[in-house]
């Protein structure tokens, strides 16, 4: 491990969908010299898209300068996607973190806020039209690098994400090491991770299934 020291700031919003941050802390949170920093606009609880309550501990307000700035996607994103202080955070701290990074829809605040003009980036595989139309070239890959922007696909994504910028901030070894410690070792009972894969009549139903999952919009009957 090297003396390297960053400032990882994780972005918590109502509606997130936990996993797509909770894995990337996991992995880079008990590594020496990463301080996390767990930010929203205030430090009220959040519900995420699952129900689980978590609690930011820092606020825009009082955020510090963040050399990696990461925001997951999330059922709920929907509503927050266009929030003015939200934009304006990640282009703030955007503008002069070193790596900007995102995980699953993440991808789409990224893009809001102007920070992957030119950059290809992945995102959920369900997201991927809409990323293409906010001007944004959408990878497929688990985790897509284009210079100092990371980003990962859908979910679980986040995992190999976390594990593939361990390995840009410490190395090689002290990635494989992390993951053995996590014994990541995926075995899937069912060979369908990906549209490419689960087949166009699968893609469907999962399609149909997720979008009863999204709230309504506020004042709709």
């Amino acid at each position: 491990m090297t003396d390297s020291k960053y400032t990882l700031g994780l972005i918590f919003y109502p509606g997130m969908t936990a996993l797509d941050i909770i894995g990337p802390q996991q992995v880079l949170s008990p590594l020496p010299g990463i301080e996390t920093y767990r930010i929203w606009k205030t430090l009220d609880p959040i519900t995420t898209d699952d129900g689980m309550v978590v609690l930011p501990d820092t606020t825009f307000d009082n955020c510090p300068h963040l050399d990696i700035i990461c925001i997951g996607g999330g059922i709920g994103q929907a509503a927050v996607e266009d929030d003015p202080e939200l934009l304006a955070f990640l282009r703030k701290q955007g503008g002069t973190a070193k790596y900007v990074t995102s995980v699953c829809g993440g991808s789409v605040f990224l893009a809001k806020a102007g920070l992957l003009e030119g950059y290809r980036a992945a995102i959920h595989w369900a997201g991927r039209e809409q990323l293409t139309k906010l001007g944004v070239e959408a990878g497929n890959g688990r985790v897509v690098v284009d210079r100092n922007r990371i980003t990962g696909g859908g979910v679980t994504a986040g995992i190999d994400f976390g594990l593939t910028l361990t390995s840009i901030l410490f190395g090689e070894e002290i990635a494989k090491i992390t993951q053995l410690l996590l014994e990541y070792n995926p075995a899937p009972p069912f060979d369908t991770g990906s549209p490419e894969k689960a087949g166009p009549e699968l893609v469907e139903k999962a399609m149909l299934f997720m979008q009863q999952m999204i709230p309504a919009p506020v004042g709709a009957k």
